[in-house]
């Protein structure tokens, strides 16, 4: 992490948590991890996209925003996909899942939303 930088947020509609209370079954204690993966895009990434994954147990997070008692949050070896970027989490109908619009800390604007395809295996990265 770059030092005096912003720690990137991760922030949530109400849609998309009732999307991952209802789609994953997911209820207070438990988690969701988010990572960067490669092949896809996001307005932010040229051959990344982002992914997410049932985890439980998160090892070293460095991101963690709760909600309702569930745990959100990015893990310290893909932090490089999210530094310096705040995430808005979003419920996209057409995909009937979680879409990200990534945002720059200092305030500049990008201009496209990709979505995330899910990752099953909580202990990758």
């Amino acid at each position: 992490m770059a030092e005096n930088a912003p720690l990137s947020k991760l922030n949530l509609s109400p849609r998309i948590i009732q999307w991952f209370k209802e789609d994953m079954h997911l209820k207070a204690g438990q988690g969701v991890k988010f990572f960067g993966k490669v092949y896809g895009s996001t307005n932010a990434h040229s051959g990344f996209s982002a992914g997410l994954a049932r985890c439980d147990h998160p090892n070293n997070p460095v991101i963690d925003t709760e909600i309702d008692g569930i745990h959100f949050y990015v893990q310290s070896s893909d932090y490089w996909f999210f530094e310096g970027l705040d995430a808005q989490i979003d419920y996209d109908q057409s995909i009937d899942g979680p879409s990200f619009y990534f945002t720059p800390n200092d305030g500049s604007k990008l201009d496209t939303v990709a979505s995330a395809s899910q990752h099953t295996d909580c202990n990758t990265n």
